[in-house]
């Protein structure tokens, strides 16, 4: 029979001293691998899959716009944190800043499956662009298709100070044209929230009171609604401030329930503008989530979203998300229907329609020069 005999102290110190250096050596070497792949031009990848169950959609069956947001924003988030991470420094999170217009190109239906494919393709020195895909996937068929595409802005933030923004490692482009498209589209996300968060400091109406007369139908009145919500800490980040998916589902919500009242028949998210996230939402604010219809064409409906947080405990209210919504109105087969036009009363409600109707057209034309160039 062998017999141990126990290890001294100096010798088990040794040893843990051993393990610990390395258990460093192997961390530093996993990291030192991960950035030479950045600085390699490794693209920066994340795949998530998720089957669409009753609760992810309406009555009819077809899926939340909301739902599709909040898993765009979930793959964004994991992709960005990813890649800013590796690098030394404080360990920190991509926070949601801004969504450019968002696209929903077929409706998806209970029982597909949503691979929602997320892809680093800019990075500035504080901040990086990710663009997203949405395949919905027939498991019965196998059939596939392109379902949605969107492009989302992260700005990096320090776990130990959510109000220090850390540094973005820098990706490496296939060509000097990729890079100064991705410079050009920097530039251009940078005015336009600027140019936002000026317009939409206006204060919103507050929602009819049940016991005032009826509005009209058909009206902005009618069918203007809003949310109310208690951030609680299953909506929140590490940071306890809220997932901008929550947010985008809480408006998708809204803006869906006022395109429903306007036209009383089934409604899906058809594109979304640029979702502008102005500033934080702490957990235990309260959130008020306001839609209102702002332009109407034949086959169409523009809702603006407004999203005001406030605190329980503070005199603060304040505009934290802006956006505008676009829903259509389906049949019983899911093709397009008329949509009855918007009455409008007074100047501001006319101001919104013009501009709304300008965006309409602009959209338009840009969806036409697309398809001819793709031709």
């Amino acid at each position: 029979m062998r017999c141990f005999r126990p290890w001294s102290g100096n010798a088990a110190d040794g040893v843990a001293a051993m393990v610990q250096k390395c258990q460093a050596s192997q961390s530093q070497q996993v990291r030192r691998d991960v950035r030479e792949g950045v600085e390699a031009g490794a693209q920066q990848h994340c795949q998530l899959s998720r089957i669409m169950r009753p609760d992810d959609a309406n009555i009819v069956g077809n899926v939340h716009g909301g739902i599709i947001l909040k898993m765009i924003e979930e793959a964004g988030c994991i992709v960005g944190t990813r890649h800013c991470n590796a690098q030394s420094g404080d360990r920190c999170m991509a926070a949601l800043v801004r969504v450019e217009k968002t696209e929903f190109l077929f409706p998806m239906f209970i029982g597909e499956v949503a691979h929602v494919t997320a892809e680093i393709t800019y990075t500035s020195k504080h901040s990086l662009e990710v663009q997203v895909k949405v395949i919905a996937e027939n498991i019965m068929t196998g059939a596939k298709k392109l379902a949605n595409k969107a492009a989302l802005w992260y700005v990096p933030c320090s776990l130990l100070n959510v109000n220090k923004v850390m540094d973005v490692p820098p990706i490496k482009y296939t060509s000097e044209e990729q890079e100064e498209q991705g410079r050009n589209r920097y530039d251009s996300q940078k005015l336009e929230r600027v140019e936002t968060k000026a317009r939409t400091e206006e204060v919103v109406p507050l929602p009819p009171n049940p016991e005032d007369p009826a509005k009209e139908q058909h009206t902005v009145g009618f069918s203007q609604s809003s949310l109310i919500h208690l951030v609680g800490p299953s909506d929140c980040t590490l940071h306890h401030y809220v997932h901008g998916g929550v947010t985008m589902k809480l408006m998708d919500e809204v803006a869906g329930i006022v395109a429903a009242r306007h036209c009383s028949t089934n409604i899906v998210t058809a594109s979304v503008d640029a979702i502008n996230f102005h500033r934080k939402i702490n957990k235990g604010c309260v959130v008020t989530v306001t839609g209102r219809l702002t332009f109407v064409s034949n086959k169409s409906m523009e809702i603006e979203v407004l999203v005001d947080a406030s605190s329980l405990v503070e005199a603060d209210k304040y505009r934290a998300v802006s956006a505008f919504f676009t829903f259509i109105s389906l049949d019983k087969d899911n093709k397009p229907l008329s949509v009855p036009p918007l009455k409008i009363d007074g100047e501001e409600e006319q101001r919104r329609f013009d501009e709304g109707n300008a965006r309409y057209l602009q959209n338009k034309a840009k969806r036409l020069a697309d398809k001819q160039r793709q031709q």
